[in-house]
């Protein structure tokens, strides 16, 4: 029997916003995000995890960059003119995402979020709420707090 996770949702209203790694979509609630920023090369940090791309200077705060692709277990972020860097907060920490592109800001209602199917290995579902049937496909509705933990982002912070 599975669970249904997204069910603390129900009745609820939900503004998102929806971006694309590769050729998929993937979305945020939109409370989480401090600010969208365009791609701007960030510092390396040497022995940093496979994820962090390195930090970059936000107004006087050094905050990480994280290839949000490869944390999900995708190919690489190769960033460009078209890349955006998500600054989200997590666990009362600014955190800057590696995304291809920025692609719409969207009003759902919880009952929109369907389960994450039982069909992939690659993909931690421990990082989803959920799955939204959209106008222009799926979207998939990741959990920031349970993808970084909170260990993970003090680590990350250090």
């Amino acid at each position: 029997m599975t669970t249904f996770k997204t069910a603390g949702f129900a009745g609820e209203t939900l503004e998102i916003i929806a971006f694309r790694l590769h050729e998929q979509e993937f979305c945020v609630k939109t409370t989480t995000i401090r600010e969208i920023r365009g791609w701007a090369p960030s510092t390396p940090i040497p022995h940093s995890p496979p994820d962090v791309i390195g930090v970059m200077n936000l107004r006087g705060t050094v905050i990480p960059i994280i290839d949000l692709a490869h944390k999900l277990g995708m190919k690489s972020t190769e960033a460009n003119e078209r890349s955006a860097i998500v600054v989200a907060e997590v666990h009362n920490m600014a955190v800057g995402l590696v995304v291809d592109n920025v692609s719409d800001i969207l009003t759902i209602r919880g009952d929109q979020i369907q389960p994450v199917p039982e069909v992939t290995t690659s993909f931690d579902k421990a990082y989803a709420e959920g799955i939204i049937a959209h106008e222009n496909g799926m979207i998939c509705f990741l959990n920031l707090a349970r993808m970084f933990k909170e260990r993970d982002v003090e680590d990350l912070a250090a």
